[in-house]
């Protein structure tokens, strides 16, 4: 725990918070946003573990309407845009296509990721967190790029506080086995079921809305989006046709937990504090920007800010990267010996030691990290020391919950080469000195949690539908 306080409350940027503190870290360790939060949306519909069931037994309404930025890339110089910045291959990114979009500093560490959609042949939409977006949006506004618009729509505020949010899409996922029973019940006809990553057209309620082959939890489904003045009409639409087939709207406490066991690895700390060549990015960066204020949290602390950074591999997405176009930090990519480089997995936590944890809130003496259920990350950049038996760091947990299907907690991790799958690991929960001063952190003790690796994604259905389709469920 540090006593140092954030100095200059007059910065303007980034790169004024770094050189007002010093130490970028003691700022991002003591910050006060609030742990990962799904704004707008209602926590619970149900419970949360019914919420978590549905996608896995019947079918669930995922709303990702407000907790997720969209730039719009228009003009001819959208498409060279990406292909300077995305380690992704854009030469067969065709109309009505999505691909994931990965993007690495000048070094190859990762800057974030989301989603791109090519809704035609000079316009593109960017969806995911701020990160990746804010990378995009700063080259496309400063590389040169003469035919280029770029048109930003940020996610709904976390606390509206009764005010009308508004944004330019609604969007929506429907998923689960009984998913497209539901789907082709809204369209009054059979939905061609399309390759994974494939756009088309449907009708909900009379509205003619874009649909994706997607599946944020790795079952079946399709995502959807439209004008968001359609949005209670459409909404209104799926809940009462999806009454018959136990379709269960998912709330704000639950959505985050989907990703357990699909094998996604959210918010990666952006590779971007350091360096002379990014000054110009920072300084660009408000002081206001998620990159300044939102925590890191966990076990692992370091004074060096770079010993948060991630390569691609250690995310999942090396078989993203082609070289078959330039792009920023391409050369340092190709330099970096691939069999060295940490892999993504999910750690499965012995029962009895969450017991541990769950039971020392009864003692009056003090206890562990507080759990919290269904996700128990409470900062935005997560990093928990993981050990192998002989007390060697190994690696990092980095999104940690729990999963009502699987009966058990779970995290997701990046992990040595040589850690391999059905191995016992300790994860450390809870942080050094009894606690940084986040606001989400109480005192507590820290406490070594035996985990056994396992595959990512977990779930056996997750693995089978989509790994195949090399998404953000590629395993390590």
């Amino acid at each position: 725990m540090t006593d140092q306080k954030p100095k200059s409350p007059q910065a303007r940027t980034l790169q004024d918070v770094i050189d007002a503190n010093g130490n970028i870290v003691d700022v991002l360790r003591n910050a006060q946003n609030p742990a990962y939060i799904v704004p707008v949306v209602s926590s619970e519909f149900s419970n949360w573990r019914l919420e978590q069931r549905a996608w896995r037994e019947t079918a669930v309404l995922f709303d990702q309407s407000h907790h997720m930025d969209s730039v719009i890339l228009r003009g001819p110089d959208a498409i060279n845009v990406i292909r300077d910045t995305a380690i992704n291959s854009v030469a067969n990114f065709d109309v009505n296509l999505a691909k994931q979009y990965v993007p690495v500093n000048e070094r190859g560490y990762v800057i974030g990721d989301g989603v791109l959609f090519r809704e035609n042949k000079e316009e593109f939409l960017f969806v995911g967190r701020a990160p990746a977006g804010n990378w995009l949006r700063y080259h496309g506004e400063t590389g040169g790029y003469r035919n280029l618009g770029i048109e930003v729509d940020h996610r709904s505020p976390m606390n509206p506080m009764g005010q009308r949010v508004t944004r330019k899409y609604w969007r929506f996922q429907i998923q689960g086995p009984n998913a497209w029973a539901i789907i082709d019940k809204l369209n009054g006809s059979p939905v061609e079921q399309l390759k994974f990553f494939h756009m088309a057209h449907m009708t909900i309620a009379g509205e003619r809305v874009r649909t994706l082959r997607h599946g944020m939890s790795g079952v079946p489904g399709l995502e959807l989006w439209g004008d968001y003045a359609s949005y209670p009409k459409v909404r209104d639409a799926i809940v009462a046709a999806g009454e018959e087939f136990g379709l269960r709207p998912c709330g704000s406490r639950t959505y985050p937990t989907n990703t357990l066991e699909s094998g996604w690895i959210p918010d990666p700390l952006p590779a971007i504090y350091t360096g002379e060549r990014l000054r110009k990015y920072r300084e660009w960066l408000p002081a206001t920007s998620v990159e300044a204020q939102n925590a890191i949290a966990g076990s692992f602390v370091s004074a060096n800010v770079e010993d948060y950074y991630l390569t691609p591999w250690a995310l999942g997405y090396g078989g993203f990267i082609k070289y078959d176009h330039d792009f920023i930090g391409r050369s340092a990519l190709e330099k970096m010996d691939v069999k060295a480089q940490r892999r993504k997995a999910t750690l499965a936590w012995n029962t009895d030691d969450l017991a541990k944890i769950f039971t020392s809130m009864l003692n009056k003496d003090g206890g562990y990290k507080y759990f919290d259920l269904p996700l128990a990350n409470y900062g935005y950049y997560n990093f928990d020391t993981v050990l192998d038996r002989n007390g060697a760091h190994v690696g990092f947990s980095m999104w940690t919950g729990y999963s009502e299907n699987e009966r058990t907690a779970l995290s997701l991790a990046t992990l040595d080469p040589h850690v391999e799958i059905g191995t016992e690991v300790k994860v450390v929960w809870g942080e050094p000195g009894g606690g940084s001063r986040k606001a989400t952190v109480e005192r507590h003790k820290q406490l070594e949690v035996r985990a056994i690796v396992s595959p990512a994604p977990y779930s056996a259905v997750a693995r089978s539908e989509y790994h195949q389709h090399g998404w953000r469920t590629a395993a390590s």
